[in-house]
Protein backbone atom coordinates (compact mmCIF):
# COMPACT_ATOMS: atom_id res chain seq x y z
CA UNK A 1 0.00 0.00 0.00
CA UNK A 2 1.41 3.39 -1.02
CA UNK A 3 1.67 6.36 1.34
CA UNK A 4 -1.32 7.97 -0.40
CA UNK A 5 -3.39 4.81 0.05
CA UNK A 6 -2.60 4.78 3.78
CA UNK A 7 -4.09 8.23 4.30
CA UNK A 8 -7.30 7.83 6.30
CA UNK A 9 -10.81 9.15 5.78
CA UNK A 10 -12.30 10.80 8.87
CA UNK A 11 -16.04 10.22 9.39
CA UNK A 12 -17.66 12.57 11.91
CA UNK A 13 -21.11 11.37 12.93
CA UNK A 14 -23.36 10.24 15.75
CA UNK A 15 -23.25 6.75 17.24
CA UNK A 16 -26.21 5.23 15.36
CA UNK A 17 -25.93 6.41 11.78
CA UNK A 18 -26.90 3.67 9.33
CA UNK A 19 -26.15 5.90 6.35
CA UNK A 20 -22.57 6.52 7.50
CA UNK A 21 -22.24 2.78 8.19
CA UNK A 22 -23.07 2.07 4.54
CA UNK A 23 -20.24 4.31 3.35
CA UNK A 24 -17.78 2.99 5.94
CA UNK A 25 -18.57 -0.59 4.89
CA UNK A 26 -17.73 0.32 1.30
CA UNK A 27 -14.50 2.05 2.36
CA UNK A 28 -13.54 -1.00 4.43
CA UNK A 29 -14.14 -3.22 1.40
CA UNK A 30 -11.55 -1.12 -0.44
CA UNK A 31 -9.12 -1.29 2.52
CA UNK A 32 -9.29 2.50 2.93
CA UNK A 33 -8.35 3.43 6.52
CA UNK A 34 -11.28 5.03 8.37
CA UNK A 35 -11.35 7.02 11.60
CA UNK A 36 -14.81 7.56 13.06
CA UNK A 37 -15.44 10.13 15.76
CA UNK A 38 -18.27 11.99 17.42
CA UNK A 39 -17.56 15.33 19.14
CA UNK A 40 -19.88 14.29 22.00
CA UNK A 41 -17.20 11.76 23.02
CA UNK A 42 -14.70 14.51 23.92
CA UNK A 43 -12.73 13.55 27.00
CA UNK A 44 -11.15 10.18 27.67
CA UNK A 45 -12.77 8.70 24.53
CA UNK A 46 -11.72 11.53 22.20
CA UNK A 47 -8.64 13.75 22.41
CA UNK A 48 -7.37 16.46 20.10
CA UNK A 49 -3.95 18.13 20.06
CA UNK A 50 -3.17 20.68 17.36
CA UNK A 51 -0.29 23.10 16.78
CA UNK A 52 -0.29 26.28 14.73
CA UNK A 53 2.59 28.50 13.67
CA UNK A 54 5.28 25.95 14.57
CA UNK A 55 5.68 23.98 11.33
CA UNK A 56 5.64 24.44 7.54
CA UNK A 57 2.01 23.35 7.23
CA UNK A 58 -0.72 25.54 8.78
CA UNK A 59 -2.10 22.81 11.07
CA UNK A 60 -0.39 19.80 12.57
CA UNK A 61 -1.48 17.46 15.31
CA UNK A 62 -3.55 14.42 16.13
CA UNK A 63 -6.99 13.24 17.04
CA UNK A 64 -7.19 10.12 19.18
CA UNK A 65 -10.18 7.85 19.68
CA UNK A 66 -10.30 4.63 21.68
CA UNK A 67 -9.17 2.68 18.61
CA UNK A 68 -7.28 5.12 16.36
CA UNK A 69 -4.63 7.83 16.44
CA UNK A 70 -4.69 10.03 13.35
CA UNK A 71 -2.31 12.65 12.01
CA UNK A 72 -4.50 15.59 11.02
CA UNK A 73 -2.20 16.60 8.17
CA UNK A 74 -2.52 13.13 6.61
CA UNK A 75 -6.30 13.03 6.23
CA UNK A 76 -7.37 12.48 2.63
CA UNK A 77 -11.04 13.36 3.21
CA UNK A 78 -13.56 14.27 5.91
CA UNK A 79 -17.13 12.96 5.70
CA UNK A 80 -19.12 15.32 7.93
CA UNK A 81 -22.35 13.43 8.47
CA UNK A 82 -24.35 14.01 11.64
CA UNK A 83 -21.96 14.68 14.51
CA UNK A 84 -23.40 15.49 17.92
CA UNK A 85 -21.85 18.17 20.10
CA UNK A 86 -21.52 17.54 23.86
CA UNK A 87 -23.97 19.18 26.27
CA UNK A 88 -22.15 18.43 29.56
CA UNK A 89 -25.34 17.73 31.49
CA UNK A 90 -23.31 16.81 34.57
CA UNK A 91 -22.12 20.44 34.83
CA UNK A 92 -23.95 23.54 35.98
CA UNK A 93 -25.60 25.66 33.30
CA UNK A 94 -22.82 28.25 33.02
CA UNK A 95 -20.03 25.67 33.05
CA UNK A 96 -21.87 23.54 30.51
CA UNK A 97 -22.30 26.48 28.12
CA UNK A 98 -18.64 27.39 28.54
CA UNK A 99 -17.37 23.83 27.96
CA UNK A 100 -19.67 23.29 24.96
CA UNK A 101 -18.40 26.49 23.34
CA UNK A 102 -14.77 25.46 23.89
CA UNK A 103 -15.40 22.10 22.19
CA UNK A 104 -17.23 23.64 19.23
CA UNK A 105 -14.60 26.29 18.66
CA UNK A 106 -11.60 24.18 19.73
CA UNK A 107 -12.19 20.73 18.26
CA UNK A 108 -14.53 22.09 15.58
CA UNK A 109 -12.26 25.01 14.74
CA UNK A 110 -9.24 22.72 14.42
CA UNK A 111 -11.04 20.37 12.04
CA UNK A 112 -12.54 23.25 10.06
CA UNK A 113 -9.01 24.60 9.50
CA UNK A 114 -7.96 21.49 7.58
CA UNK A 115 -7.80 22.59 3.95
CA UNK A 116 -5.71 19.81 2.37
CA UNK A 117 -8.46 17.18 2.68
CA UNK A 118 -11.66 16.86 0.68
CA UNK A 119 -14.69 17.86 2.74
CA UNK A 120 -18.07 16.22 2.15
CA UNK A 121 -19.23 18.77 3.14
CA UNK A 122 -17.39 21.43 5.08
CA UNK A 123 -19.78 22.35 7.94
CA UNK A 124 -19.37 26.08 7.41
CA UNK A 125 -20.37 25.66 3.76
CA UNK A 126 -23.28 23.44 4.82
CA UNK A 127 -24.42 26.20 7.16
CA UNK A 128 -24.20 28.89 4.48
CA UNK A 129 -26.29 26.78 2.10
CA UNK A 130 -28.91 25.87 4.72
CA UNK A 131 -30.83 29.17 4.79
CA UNK A 132 -34.08 28.73 2.83
CA UNK A 133 -34.42 32.41 1.78
CA UNK A 134 -30.87 32.31 0.36
CA UNK A 135 -31.68 29.01 -1.38
CA UNK A 136 -34.73 30.54 -3.06
CA UNK A 137 -32.77 33.54 -4.31
CA UNK A 138 -29.94 31.38 -5.69
CA UNK A 139 -32.43 28.98 -7.31
CA UNK A 140 -34.05 31.85 -9.19
CA UNK A 141 -30.63 33.21 -10.13
CA UNK A 142 -29.83 29.86 -11.77
CA UNK A 143 -33.08 29.82 -13.72
CA UNK A 144 -34.97 27.26 -11.64
CA UNK A 145 -38.73 27.74 -11.25
CA UNK A 146 -39.45 28.95 -7.72
CA UNK A 147 -42.99 28.92 -6.26
CA UNK A 148 -44.27 32.33 -5.09
CA UNK A 149 -42.93 32.64 -1.55
CA UNK A 150 -43.31 35.12 1.29
CA UNK A 151 -41.15 35.27 4.41
CA UNK A 152 -42.73 37.60 6.94
CA UNK A 153 -43.73 38.21 10.53
CA UNK A 154 -46.44 40.68 9.45
CA UNK A 155 -49.93 39.11 9.73
CA UNK A 156 -51.44 41.53 7.20
CA UNK A 157 -48.75 40.66 4.65
CA UNK A 158 -49.43 36.97 5.23
CA UNK A 159 -53.21 37.36 4.79
CA UNK A 160 -52.70 39.39 1.63
CA UNK A 161 -50.35 36.78 0.19
CA UNK A 162 -52.83 33.98 0.87
CA UNK A 163 -55.68 36.01 -0.69
CA UNK A 164 -53.56 36.62 -3.80
CA UNK A 165 -52.38 33.04 -4.29
CA UNK A 166 -55.30 30.95 -3.07
CA UNK A 167 -53.81 27.62 -2.06
CA UNK A 168 -50.84 28.36 0.20
CA UNK A 169 -48.74 26.19 2.48
CA UNK A 170 -46.69 27.00 5.56
CA UNK A 171 -43.18 25.55 5.93
CA UNK A 172 -40.68 25.89 8.73
CA UNK A 173 -37.57 27.92 7.96
CA UNK A 174 -35.46 25.53 9.99
CA UNK A 175 -36.14 22.13 11.52
CA UNK A 176 -35.61 22.20 15.29
CA UNK A 177 -36.28 19.60 18.00
CA UNK A 178 -39.73 20.31 19.40
CA UNK A 179 -42.01 18.67 21.95
CA UNK A 180 -45.65 19.29 22.82
CA UNK A 181 -46.79 17.82 26.13
CA UNK A 182 -43.66 15.68 26.13
CA UNK A 183 -44.35 14.23 22.68
CA UNK A 184 -41.87 14.99 19.84
CA UNK A 185 -43.54 16.73 16.90
CA UNK A 186 -42.30 17.65 13.45
CA UNK A 187 -43.20 20.69 11.38
CA UNK A 188 -44.57 19.29 8.12
CA UNK A 189 -45.54 21.41 5.15
CA UNK A 190 -49.22 22.18 5.80
CA UNK A 191 -51.99 24.14 4.05
CA UNK A 192 -52.81 27.47 5.68
CA UNK A 193 -55.77 29.83 5.30
CA UNK A 194 -56.06 33.56 5.92
CA UNK A 195 -58.42 32.84 8.84
CA UNK A 196 -55.66 30.94 10.64
CA UNK A 197 -53.29 33.92 10.63
CA UNK A 198 -53.26 35.77 13.93
CA UNK A 199 -50.91 38.06 15.84
CA UNK A 200 -48.76 35.08 16.82
CA UNK A 201 -47.13 35.46 13.41
CA UNK A 202 -45.40 38.59 14.73
CA UNK A 203 -43.19 36.52 17.06
CA UNK A 204 -40.90 35.27 14.27
CA UNK A 205 -40.63 35.16 10.46
CA UNK A 206 -42.79 32.51 8.78
CA UNK A 207 -42.44 31.01 5.30
CA UNK A 208 -45.61 30.94 3.18
CA UNK A 209 -45.53 29.45 -0.30
CA UNK A 210 -47.95 29.05 -3.16
CA UNK A 211 -48.90 25.39 -3.47
CA UNK A 212 -47.56 23.64 -6.56
CA UNK A 213 -50.14 21.52 -8.39
CA UNK A 214 -47.78 18.58 -8.33
CA UNK A 215 -48.21 14.98 -9.40
CA UNK A 216 -44.97 13.72 -7.86
CA UNK A 217 -41.84 14.73 -5.98
CA UNK A 218 -38.25 14.33 -7.02
CA UNK A 219 -35.32 13.71 -4.70
CA UNK A 220 -31.99 14.32 -6.44
CA UNK A 221 -28.76 13.31 -4.70
CA UNK A 222 -25.53 14.71 -6.12
CA UNK A 223 -22.25 13.09 -5.07
CA UNK A 224 -19.23 14.75 -6.62
CA UNK A 225 -20.36 14.92 -10.25
CA UNK A 226 -22.68 11.91 -10.09
CA UNK A 227 -26.41 12.66 -10.15
CA UNK A 228 -29.01 10.22 -8.78
CA UNK A 229 -32.65 11.19 -9.40
CA UNK A 230 -35.60 9.35 -7.85
CA UNK A 231 -39.26 10.14 -8.51
CA UNK A 232 -41.40 9.74 -5.38
CA UNK A 233 -45.12 9.10 -5.87
CA UNK A 234 -47.30 9.37 -2.80
CA UNK A 235 -50.32 11.65 -3.23
CA UNK A 236 -49.14 13.46 -0.08
CA UNK A 237 -48.44 17.16 0.25
CA UNK A 238 -45.36 16.31 2.33
CA UNK A 239 -44.08 12.83 1.46
CA UNK A 240 -42.01 12.65 4.66
CA UNK A 241 -45.22 12.10 6.65
CA UNK A 242 -45.65 8.45 5.63
CA UNK A 243 -42.77 6.51 4.12
CA UNK A 244 -44.99 3.43 3.79
CA UNK A 245 -47.11 5.30 1.22
CA UNK A 246 -44.19 6.03 -1.11
CA UNK A 247 -43.26 4.40 -4.39
CA UNK A 248 -39.97 5.05 -6.15
CA UNK A 249 -38.89 5.28 -9.77
CA UNK A 250 -35.33 5.95 -10.91
CA UNK A 251 -35.42 8.68 -13.57
CA UNK A 252 -32.99 10.60 -15.76
CA UNK A 253 -32.94 14.36 -15.35
CA UNK A 254 -32.99 16.65 -18.36
CA UNK A 255 -29.36 17.48 -19.12
CA UNK A 256 -29.85 21.18 -18.49
CA UNK A 257 -31.48 20.60 -15.10
CA UNK A 258 -28.68 18.26 -14.00
CA UNK A 259 -26.03 20.80 -14.97
CA UNK A 260 -27.94 23.54 -13.14
CA UNK A 261 -28.01 21.53 -9.91
CA UNK A 262 -24.26 20.89 -10.20
CA UNK A 263 -23.69 24.61 -10.68
CA UNK A 264 -25.90 25.29 -7.66
CA UNK A 265 -23.69 23.12 -5.44
CA UNK A 266 -20.57 24.74 -6.91
CA UNK A 267 -21.97 28.14 -5.93
CA UNK A 268 -21.92 27.08 -2.28
CA UNK A 269 -18.71 25.04 -2.54
CA UNK A 270 -20.45 21.76 -1.73
CA UNK A 271 -19.31 18.31 -2.84
CA UNK A 272 -22.73 16.77 -2.22
CA UNK A 273 -26.33 17.72 -1.60
CA UNK A 274 -29.91 16.44 -1.70
CA UNK A 275 -32.39 18.48 -3.74
CA UNK A 276 -36.17 18.34 -3.45
CA UNK A 277 -38.17 19.29 -6.54
CA UNK A 278 -41.86 19.01 -7.43
CA UNK A 279 -43.15 17.75 -10.79
CA UNK A 280 -46.37 19.38 -12.00
CA UNK A 281 -49.03 18.06 -14.38
CA UNK A 282 -47.21 19.52 -17.38
CA UNK A 283 -44.03 17.69 -16.40
CA UNK A 284 -42.24 20.87 -15.34
CA UNK A 285 -39.90 20.98 -12.35
CA UNK A 286 -40.35 23.34 -9.39
CA UNK A 287 -37.68 24.17 -6.86
CA UNK A 288 -38.49 23.26 -3.26
CA UNK A 289 -35.22 23.12 -1.30
CA UNK A 290 -31.71 21.80 -0.83
CA UNK A 291 -30.61 19.74 2.13
CA UNK A 292 -26.81 20.03 2.08
CA UNK A 293 -26.49 16.96 4.31
CA UNK A 294 -29.66 15.04 3.57
CA UNK A 295 -30.54 11.41 4.19
CA UNK A 296 -30.26 9.02 1.24
CA UNK A 297 -29.72 5.55 2.67
CA UNK A 298 -33.38 4.55 2.38
CA UNK A 299 -33.35 5.50 -1.30
CA UNK A 300 -30.44 3.16 -2.00
CA UNK A 301 -32.26 0.37 -0.18
CA UNK A 302 -35.45 0.94 -2.21
CA UNK A 303 -33.92 1.55 -5.63
CA UNK A 304 -30.59 -0.27 -5.70
CA UNK A 305 -28.80 2.90 -6.79
CA UNK A 306 -25.13 2.72 -5.77
CA UNK A 307 -25.11 5.89 -3.70
CA UNK A 308 -22.79 4.57 -0.99
CA UNK A 309 -20.35 3.47 -3.69
CA UNK A 310 -20.40 7.01 -5.11
CA UNK A 311 -19.58 8.46 -1.68
CA UNK A 312 -16.80 5.92 -1.18
CA UNK A 313 -15.40 6.75 -4.62
CA UNK A 314 -15.35 10.45 -3.78
CA UNK A 315 -13.81 10.00 -0.32
CA UNK A 316 -11.23 7.53 -1.60
CA UNK A 317 -10.00 9.98 -4.23
CA UNK A 318 -9.77 12.67 -1.58
CA UNK A 319 -9.48 15.47 -4.13
CA UNK A 320 -8.84 18.42 -1.84
CA UNK A 321 -9.45 22.09 -2.69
Amino acid sequence: MTAAEKRPVLVATEVDDITADMVITELNRRSVPVVRLNPADIGADLTVSARFGTCPVPVTGQVRTLSRTTDLAQLRAVYWRRPVWPTFQHLGDDDARFAAAQVRYGLGGTLYALDSALWVNHPLRNAAADYKPAQLAVAQKFGLTVPPTLVTNDPDEARGFIAAHGQVIYKTLRWTPYERDGVPVTGWAEPVTAAEIDDGVRVAPHLFQGRVDKVADLRVLVVGRQVFAVRIDSGLLDWRKDYSALSYTVVDLPDRLGKTLLAYLDHFGLASGSFDLAVDRAGDYWWLELNPNGQWGWLEENTGLKMSVAFADLLTRGDGP
